[in-house]
């Protein structure tokens, strides 16, 4: 019978395959399964829900997700190097694995997925296009998944959690927090890869918001947090002229109508106010 626990161990995979780590695509391999373990069940309950994991690389998460008890993963990987050590955990996993040969950049989850189950997101995401996969599935009209878990490089995972007054505080937070709760579960520094990044990385969980309670105007949130914070030291009525005359508001009137103060810089603000801000556009 098949049985994930006779494959052979990551590091044995890495060096049976010969596969190294592709700088230009950020990867970094996670060969401690006791971390991917501790990921995979921050995601709990698995069974009932459809997993996707992104850019599994030799298949360390993936192994987790199904010993945890997921029944059905999907995994994207863009590098076919990876995809004879996935078919492996495929033959030994009773058919729960799914895995589809593209860059995730550019597959629609969803419809690759179907709408049976409910579906949750884990993934050790490539630094290079993490930020912009997640602000994508922010964004997804409609938003197609409960719940994500995610690695980033850690500058990026405190950008996601940041309150007002950090310096991690901007445009990320805001989206992300319209959104979701986020958390921060725990740090994975950067001598658990291999190779080691010049970065320690950190693991957060997204739990998405009762669909009353999720921001609808995220496409407007977008603009106007990029034009607050893309001169964060200036005054909202020095950053947000442009975006104001854009809209034909009268910048003190609309800032003082939300209860800003127009000599307030965006890190003051919360997230609260940069919605009254859109809504009242």
């Amino acid at each position: 019978m098949p049985d994930l626990t006779n494959l052979p161990t990551l590091s044995q995979t890495v060096q049976i395959h010969g596969l190294g780590a592709n700088k230009k695509l950020g990867q970094h391999f996670l060969l401690d399964m006791n971390i991917t373990d501790k990921i995979a069940r921050l995601a709990l309950p698995l069974d009932g829900f459809h997993i996707a994991e992104i850019g599994p690389g030799p298949g360390g998460l993936t192994r987790s997700l199904l010993k945890n008890g997921a029944g059905s993963v999907t995994v994207i990987e863009m590098d076919e190097r990876f995809l004879v050590p996935l078919e492996d955990i495929k033959m030994a996993s009773d058919g729960r694995l799914n895995i589809i040969h593209d860059d995730a950049l550019k597959v629609h989850i969803q419809k690759e997925l179907g709408s049976e189950l409910p579906i949750k997101i884990a993934a050790n995401l490539p630094y290079n296009v993490g930020t912009k996969m997640l602000v994508n599935w922010l964004t997804a009209n409609p938003l197609f998944w409960s719940q994500a878990v995610l690695m980033f490089q850690k500058e990026v995972a405190e950008r996601i959690v940041a309150k007002p007054g950090d310096a991690s505080y901007g445009r990320l937070a805001i989206l992300s927090q319209s959104v979701c709760t986020c958390r921060m579960a725990f740090d994975v520094p950067a001598n658990c890869f291999s190779p080691p990044p010049k970065v320690d990385s950190a693991v957060v969980v997204l739990d998405v918001l009762p669909e009353d309670k999720r921001f609808k105007q995220l496409k407007l949130l977008g603009e106007l947090t990029q034009a607050a914070f893309g001169q964060r030291r200036k005054m909202l009525r020095k950053s947000l002229k442009p975006y104001a005359k854009k809209y034909n508001l009268d910048l003190e009137d609309w800032l003082r109508h939300c209860g800003v103060d127009p000599t307030q810089r965006p890190e003051e603000l919360s997230v609260e106010a940069f919605k009254r801000l859109t809504e009242t556009n």
